[in-house]
């Protein structure tokens, strides 16, 4: 019969929830260990095929270890805010809470019916007040901190070194200007029939939607990420990460070194200040390029450029930083009418301003070297300005030479670094500029400080207020969570401010112990904020006093294995690491790093090689495969389908032949009737089933630790072809079996288990141990070869000395006729493999 997967999963299902079998404390006995998916954004789409992929990794890794005695925490939650669930609720009028809490419970089924074995008493939401409590307290926390350089930590803003004789106005931007949230006037992606900022990753998928999207200057809450820059490049070495994720991190980080450069702009006392990676260049620097919203741009622009200026500046608002710097673009930009004085030709240059340039990279502004960087050698090609070799090594009328080499053309009356190579160059041009106080040394990032403000209503509220001069003061601890109001519009406000600036019974605030009244902050958080610290709160989800108690902090922490999509690998892991590490700095979290080992699963495609979505047709939904097929079905394919970090395309046929699989096994423990199969007897192995049960052992022990999951499945395989169709099946290797298979298919590995038996779930039973020694085959088949080809193949015992294998060679009656009337040049033996007579 085949087995009744539907009333077997449904069955253990209820049995590990009402037995709370996965829910786990801390024990000092036990060595823990860690095992974290990256929670999932719950949407009205629901579960796909791809998602089981990395949960059921997971859940193989954390069922293993729990077998071998490891105290588990396997949580689950939801990131729950973001703006598809504002956005619907403004086409419907349906409450986001309402929309979120329905898709959560849809997940959440669906995980459930996966098996998969979470403590749900750890559950968390990111939209839940009693979660974004501690969002707050944690921003509150880095809002009232500093950066102390010199000790390359955070510390409490009361430890800021305040100098004397300031006002209080003084004091106030004094401090305002060292902590680590602070308020700033910033370009940002302004969509505003969504009525919000977009990060730079979010935009072209609104784009695809059909919003439009504009460049806009925007005061914005800012968390100074950019402090903690050389740390957050130099811990990864620490961390057992996938190189390519660690390289993504380093490139976002950005760090290069390099010098800042002064060009005085002709006829006034301002100067345009530069960063550049090669100034050993600057001879070469023809032109200077500003960022079409550098604060100087009014400033050199002449009142014949003016018109050209503004709407080159209205059309660059238009595009979002990917356009922008997209290097197979044409380079568009527009001359200011301003000249600046290169301080090593002695000679003025042109101010252009141009797209390609970013406000929020370096100063805003670059020196153009068209000889040496292809950027501006195109841009300088389109306008016709000059191009100057200044290194040797390349044909500069063609393309820019952006290697090292030997400086040349590169003098003047006071320095000369001609016939130096390049590092040489470099440090000599450095030491003139700080001599004469027009440059000086410095290390620079692509990463720029984190944009933290959101326009939107379904976000976590600042836990802030404003008095009538715009004094923002941070509110006391006491009173949070700051709450969401209840709201019947979540349509833009119109001002550039989220729609809570709209409701004025929540926006007034009056401090109850001084009666002053404020204004509240109507931005709220990104959806990042949430996802930064879910894996803190899952170590103490009822503490109510504090964002978890420092004992099961330190008893849980690092994350010891953290598996999701490689969508992730720079944002959340980046801010999530920032975020640690101003906690550690201040005392709250004990390690430097929140996840030791990172694992990402690849993609699941559709069958028809292309990434699953609803326009394409090919979404796969899991419940339709659970249906039909079970869930254990399900999760040996998702794993049987290639090696976890590839990327592979469904298939229908491959969840049929794991099915096909599963049946197999059943029959193997039972009968048509539904009892255990009279063939399972007390019987000794013989040395062949013993030798396959300790293989099988060994190989699927040693292909968890190493997550490859296809080839376990494939060792199970071949057991079950050696055990089904036996007259007499040994218990001795049917059990073991049952307790190998169970973290990959938990449902018929529980049933079997029972019928065997046992009173209790298989959860807890200690994973099966080889012995290495009987895992060796005893008898081996040596090839002999004539001349390299086959004669004969003898079974011989495994580490025959080459004359005895000798000896059996020329003995053997098919060799003995290859070898007439030739005479032996020489013999080859190959231990266990192969012993070859050459001849002529």
């Amino acid at each position: 019969m085949s087995y009744p997967f539907d009333k077997i999963e449904k069955k253990w299902q209820q049995y590990w929830d009402e037995n709370n079998t996965f829910k786990v404390v801390e024990d000092s006995v036990k060595p823990k260990y860690y095992i974290l998916d990256m929670f999932p954004y719950p949407s009205g789409a629901g579960l796909h095929v791809g998602h089981p992929e990395g949960y059921t990794a997971t859940d193989i890794i954390s069922r293993y270890k729990r077998m071998n005695g490891f105290n588990v925490l396997h949580p689950m939650g939801w990131d729950a805010f973001g703006l598809p669930a504002e956005r619907y609720a403004m086409q419907t009028g349906i409450h986001p809470s309402i929309t979120t809490q329905q898709n959560i419970s849809t997940f959440k089924r669906q995980i459930k019916m996966l098996g998969l074995s979470y403590d749900w008493s750890r559950e968390v939401n990111t939209t839940d007040p009693k979660y974004y409590k501690w969002t707050q307290w944690i921003f509150l926390k880095i809002y009232n901190s500093w950066f102390d350089k010199k000790a390359c930590k955070a510390r409490p803003i009361s430890e800021l070194p305040i100098p004397d004789g300031l006002n209080e106005k003084e004091k106030y931007d004094f401090i305002s200007k060292h902590r680590l949230a602070y308020l700033a006037e910033m370009p940002v992606n302004w969509c505003g029939e969504l009525g919000t900022v977009l990060a730079n990753e979010e935009v072209d998928e609104w784009v695809e939607k059909g919003y439009k999207v504009e460049r806009k200057m925007m005061r914005q809450w800012m968390l100074r990420i950019t402090a903690y820059a050389d740390r957050l490049e130099n811990d990864l070495d620490e961390l057992d990460w996938p190189q390519s994720i660690k390289e993504m991190q380093r490139n976002w980080i950005g760090k290069s070194e390099g010098a800042e450069i002064e060009f005085k702009i002709t006829d006034t006392q301002e100067t345009i200040r530069v960063f550049t990676t090669r100034p050993d260049t600057l001879f070469g620097s023809t032109y200077i390029v500003l960022a079409p919203e550098h604060k100087l741009v009014e400033k050199v622009t002449t009142a014949e450029y003016f018109e050209d200026v503004e709407e080159y500046r209205n059309q660059a608002a238009l595009k979002s930083e990917i356009e922008r710097t997209a290097l197979e673009k044409n380079k568009t930009g527009v001359f200011t009418g301003g000249y600046a004085l290169n301080p090593a030709t002695k000679k003025e240059i042109p101010i252009w301003i141009a797209d390609y340039v970013l406000i929020s990279y370096g100063t805003g502004a670059i020196m153009a070297v068209p000889g040496h960087d292809q950027r501006d050698h195109d841009f300088a090609k389109t306008y016709h300005l000059p191009i100057v070799e200044v290194v040797s090594g390349g044909d500069y009328k063609k393309a820019a030479y952006e290697g090292e080499g030997i400086a040349i053309n590169s003098s003047n009356d006071e320095i000369s670094i001609d016939n130096l190579p390049t590092k040489q160059s470099k440090d000599k041009i450095i030491q003139w500029l700080e001599e004469k106080k027009i440059g000086k040394r410095k290390i620079n990032y692509k990463l720029r400080d984190w944009l933290f403000s959101r326009q939107r209503y379904w976000g976590e509220p600042f836990p802030l207020v404003y008095d009538d001069d715009g004094t923002a003061i941070a509110l006391s601890e006491t009173e949070l969570p700051i709450l969401l109001p209840d709201v019947e519009s979540y349509k833009p406000s119109g001002t550039g401010e989220s729609p809570l600036a709209t409701i004025e019974k929540w926006l007034n605030y009056t401090d109850p112990k001084t009666g002053k009244k404020y204004r509240r902050e109507t931005h709220t958080m990104p959806q990042w904020a949430g996802s930064c610290w879910y894996y803190l709160r899952y170590l103490d989800t009822q503490n109510n006093n504090e964002l978890c108690s420092s004992e099961k902090q330190k008893y849980w922490m690092p994350v010891d294995l953290y598996v999701g999509g490689a969508e992730h690998a720079v944002l959340h892991l980046l801010y999530s690491r920032f975020w640690h590490k101003t906690l550690f700095d201040l005392g709250y979290v004990s390690t430097k790093e929140p996840f030791q080992r990172l694992v990402n699963q690849g993609l699941i495609l559709g069958e028809d090689g292309q990434k699953m979505s609803k326009s394409m047709g090919n979404v796969v939904n899991p419940d339709d495969v659970v249906i039909e097929y079970g869930a254990d079905a399900l999760r040996l394919f998702e794993m049987f389908m290639g090696p976890l970090e590839d990327t592979k395309p469904w298939s229908t046929k491959g969840v049929e032949g794991v099915f096909r699989f599963l049946n197999r096994v059943w029959r193997m423990f039972v009968d048509e009737d539904g009892k255990i199969n009279s063939s399972i007897q007390d019987v000794p192995l013989t040395v062949d089933q013993e030798r396959i049960l300790h293989q099988t052992i060994k190989k699927v022990t040693s292909d968890i630790e190493t997550m490859n999951f296809n080839t376990a499945i494939s060792q199970m395989m071949i057991f079950v072809n050696e055990f089904l169709n036996l007259e007499v099946k040994p218990i001795a290797a049917l059990k073991p079996f049952v307790l190998l298979l169970s973290p990959f298919a938990p449902h018929i590995a529980e049933e079997i288990w029972e019928k065997l038996g046992s009173k209790k779930s298989l959860a807890y039973e200690a994973w099966s141990k080889f012995d290495d020694s009987k895992t060796r085959v005893d008898t081996i088949e040596m090839v002999v070869q004539v001349s390299g080809k086959i004669r004969a193949k003898l079974p011989l015992s495994r580490d025959s000395v080459e004359e005895e294998v000798k000896k059996l060679a020329f003995e053997n009656e098919s060799v003995k006729k290859h070898l007439e009337g030739k005479t032996i040049v020489k013999t080859i033996f190959v231990k266990n493999k192969l012993f070859n007579i050459v001849v002529k």
